[in-house]
């Protein structure tokens, strides 16, 4: 008989381990960082012929049940942005049940391309990843080369209509329904005018990956390990959370596989923090070169934010599981003398309400959570509530092509300047050589 599991997570990385394994038998997914997908099935096109009637999503808070039930056999942990005490704590209450619990390493989830693939990862959230991918991205193209970039799944959506995704413009993050969080990480690289693929069949999206490019670019999220097997993997510490690259999951294991450090946000970090974060590397990974950057803010309206009341909106992901209270906006509107950051709390409302409660370090920014057309639609009326002169969007996203605003809107952007020799086009070089 298969061994009966449940995955503690919902994107489906590792259930390409289990779906054609038939010593196992996949009973559920539990939906724990991804909103609006409990209840839903993981549906059959993606499940395969051992589940004609996919594989049912369930709340997190259903997994005591299943084990009280005997429902199931073995527990795989399958999200990430964890610190190692709520690994440790979910861990504890699955083998209190009698249930096994499993971790899948790299060489079980990653799959391997005809490509050279270099990897950019994290330590935590909200690190800087999409800096380094794009400061990437413009390198290889500088040197004649036709990159292709593959982000990590966001499967917030239709899962089957999700399988494949492919960006070419900002028209198909319409065609695709992508909501917020989506944006936030497509929008950047589509006006790179890099082709761009993302959904949930991975193995599927790296074929089609490979017919367009000679390069494959991979931009991790959370702090996620690579899906493909990296040739050059790159990953980004963060110096305002010091101390986390040692005990994040799985971000401990992306230092620990590091083939090059990027120390991120050197210039608006502490120096102690950022040195503390350079030992601790070290101690995990004495090998790889490691690389000071600094993450410069600009706006595009810098007269709309000097000497005004403004409301701040940052990337969701970052301030909210990611742990910081705050991003690139707050550090523009700080940087560009903005007379008074508003305090958002008051004028937020639905599930905005919420995540205030669920996220104790937000204070004086609104996340840009839009996680279906409900929250979207909550932000809106959040956003439109505060009494302030000008939004300053830290998100990458420009909302107001989707949203109704009735203020004016700066757009902060934030790229990587690195400080160390050998830099990101140093190392490139070295690398191609080799591939």
């Amino acid at each position: 008989m298969p061994r009966r599991v449940v995955i503690l997570g919902a994107a489906g990385r590792d259930f390409h381990y289990f779906r054609d394994n038939p010593d196992y038998e996949v009973v559920a997914f539990t939906a724990a960082q991804l909103p609006n997908i409990a209840g839903r099935t993981y549906p059959p096109e993606l499940a395969g012929e051992r589940y004609p009637d996919g594989i049912p999503i369930l709340p997190e808070e259903e997994l005591p049940r299943l084990m009280e039930e005997k429902t199931i056999e073995l527990a795989v942990l399958s999200y990430s942005d964890l610190l190692y005490e709520e690994v440790m704590q979910e861990a504890s209450r699955v083998l209190a049940a009698g249930v096994d619990f499993m971790l899948l390493g790299p060489k079980s989830t990653m799959l391997e391309s005809r490509l050279p693939v270099i990897s950019v990862c994290a330590v935590r959230t909200g690190a800087g990843k999409s800096t380094v991918t794009r400061r990437v991205l413009r390198i290889l193209r500088s040197k004649g080369l036709k990159p292709v970039a593959i982000r990590h799944p966001m499967p917030y959506g239709d899962l089957a209509k999700q399988a494949v995704q492919r960006f070419g413009s900002l028209e198909d993050l319409e065609r695709y329904e992508c909501t917020i969080e989506e944006r936030e990480e497509y929008e950047p690289l589509i006006r790179l005018e890099v082709p761009l693929y993302a959904g949930v069949d991975y193995e599927r999206i790296l074929r089609g990956a490979e017919t367009e490019g000679d390069i494959i670019v991979w931009d991790g999220g959370n702090n996620d390990l690579p899906f493909y097997k990296p040739d050059l993997h790159i990953v980004v510490a963060d110096p305002l959370r010091p101390g986390h690259e040692l005990r994040s999951y799985p971000g401990t294991v992306n230092a620990m596989m590091a083939d090059v450090f990027i120390v991120n946000k050197v210039n608006v970090a502490e120096r102690e923090a950022v040195e503390t974060v350079k030992r601790n590397l070290r101690r995990l990974n004495p090998k790889a070169p490691l690389i000071e950057a600094e993450s410069v803010v600009s706006v595009d309206k810098p007269e709309l934010v000097e000497g005004r009341r403004v409301l701040v909106v940052e990337d969701g992901p970052t301030v909210t599981h990611g742990g910081l209270g705050y991003a690139a906006g707050y550090v523009a509107a700080r940087e560009y003398g903005a007379a008074e950051i508003v305090d958002p709390r008051p004028y937020a409302v639905g599930t905005l309400r919420e995540v205030y409660k669920a996220y104790g370090q937000l204070r004086e920014v609104l996340p840009s959570m839009g996680y279906g057309r409900e929250q979207m639609r909550e932000l809106e009326e959040s956003i439109n509530a505060v009494e302030c002169d000008t939004i300053v969007l830290g998100t990458p996203s420009h909302l107001e092509r989707f949203l109704r605003l009735n203020k004016p809107v700066v757009h902060v952007t934030f790229e990587l300047r690195e400080l160390i020799k050998p830099d990101l086009e140093d190392i490139l070089a070295n690398f191609l050589k080799g591939a």
